[in-house]
């Protein structure tokens, strides 16, 4: 039996346990690559209850063959850190993950072990195996969203300095992003939208570009489970789900809450809405003051919520990537209502699996129309669409043609036609 190659993983948190949404993908993406390859990890923890995980995450990476290095992050420090970005005009972003820790303990292993692949799961991390020192590694980015165009957007949406602040940010990642997805072999994005637009901003890479697809575990996530009701009595009600200490979220739920749900329960007075999820802020904690919202905080399983409830919404007004809570809720068999930007890359027919309105009227008529209804067929719908497209196994297998594409083209130049790009 020949012995297994071995990969190097580097990832921005640590990818255990699978209960966020980036933490979800790389995650599967771990146990995904340990079948094939024995996979060492380098990753940073960010919360200390995450510690906990350490030896769970070593018995993932190849039955624990795989070597570990974790390492704190205390974010009040690394953001101190990443202000001297202000003076060499790089992004804040990179020296923000940048940890001589962390480099001495990738050289070393690189060294010492006969290493071939790399995959770095979130841009900030490639600085670790960048540069002409690791050219002789098959090097994969998975920058799952153009994390760039995040700061674009809080940029349009919040006023100065901080604007001032974001608008940087978004010129000086995408720069770095454009470096990196140039020097590595292949760069993957989450979406369609979001690999079309790197691809327009970086037409010099677009042909070592791609899309790979979330997964959902529709297992895992099924309605045909039993599942006890955690809510105290029954009447119509709506869950949104996801970590609440994330701006996105709070202003996804802050939105949702003041415009969208006065019509709601002026139209059917017991309406409920449920805001699920870890870690809210000050700001959504005071929704919970608000007759007919409930905010739990962190919760086991949201699975239990999910399936007591009459249907989720996802009122994203700023996005990134595929939104984990919609491929979930619709696995669950869950009518969804979502605004275009927590649609965007959900292989799903609108009308037919989900529902997704822009503008405030249409929102509220829709979220009004689902309490009013049962929506089965739609939600049958949604289910049926997320084991059609959204198979971790099946999504992820395109990981391994890119790791094993024939090192004979290395020499090659990057942009000619015998490098493969994985189709959508």
């Amino acid at each position: 039996m020949s012995a297994r190659k071995e990969l190097l993983l580097l990832v921005h948190r640590i990818p255990y346990p699978p209960n966020k949404g980036d933490k979800i993908r790389s995650f599967n993406l771990l146990k995904h690559l340990a079948r094939t390859y024995r996979v060492h990890v380098g990753a940073f923890v960010d919360d200390l209850h995450d510690w906990r995980y350490k030896n769970d995450l070593k018995a993932l990476c190849s039955s624990g063959q795989g070597e570990i290095c974790l390492l704190k992050l205390k974010p009040v420090v690394r953001k101190l850190l990443s202000m001297k970005a202000f003076i060499s005009g790089d992004s804040l972003t990179v020296p923000y993950y940048a940890h001589s820790t962390m480099q001495n303990w990738v050289d070393d292993l690189l060294a010492r072990r006969p290493i071939g692949q790399v995959v770095v799961f979130s841009s900030p991390m490639a600085q670790f195996v960048s540069g002409a020192a690791y050219s002789h590694l098959r090097r994969v980015a998975d920058f799952v969203d153009v994390d760039s165009d995040k700061w674009a957007q809080y940029a349009c949406a919040k006023p100065w300095p901080q604007s001032w602040v974001y608008a940087r940010e978004a010129r000086t990642l995408f720069a770095f992003e454009r470096k990196i997805a140039d020097e590595f072999d292949a760069t993957v994005f989450v979406t369609d939208e979001k690999c079309a637009m790197f691809k327009k901003m970086a037409p010099e890479v677009a042909t070592r570009v791609s899309t790979i697809d979330n997964g959902v575990d529709a297992d895992y996530f099924s309605p045909e489970r039993e599942y006890p009701n955690p809510y105290p009595y029954s009447c119509p009600r709506m869950i949104f789900t996801g970590a609440m200490d994330y701006w996105a979220n709070v202003d996804a739920v802050s939105w949702f809450v003041k415009e969208i749900f006065p019509a709601v329960r002026a139209a059917v007075s017991d309406a409920e809405f449920y805001i699920v999820g870890g870690r809210p802020t000050d700001d959504v904690m005071s929704l919970g003051s608000i007759p007919g919202i409930t905010v739990t905080g962190a919760v086991d399983d949201i699975r239990p919520y999910l399936a007591h409830a009459q249907a989720a919404v996802a009122p994203m007004r700023i996005a990134r990537g595929v939104q984990n809570k919609v491929l979930e809720a619709m696995a669950m068999a869950k009518p969804v209502l979502a605004t275009p930007e927590a649609a965007e890359g959900v292989r799903a027919q609108n009308g037919n699996d989900l529902l997704v309105e822009a503008g405030l009227n249409n929102f509220q008529k829709q979220a009004i129309c689902l309490l009013l209804a049962e929506g089965m067929n739609l939600g049958a719908a949604a289910r049926c669409s997320m084991i059609k497209h959204y198979s971790w196994e099946k999504n992820l297998q395109q990981f391994n043609q890119l790791l094993e594409v024939d090192n004979s083209l290395r020499g090659k130049s990057h942009n000619q036609p015998g490098l493969v790009t994985v189709a959508p």
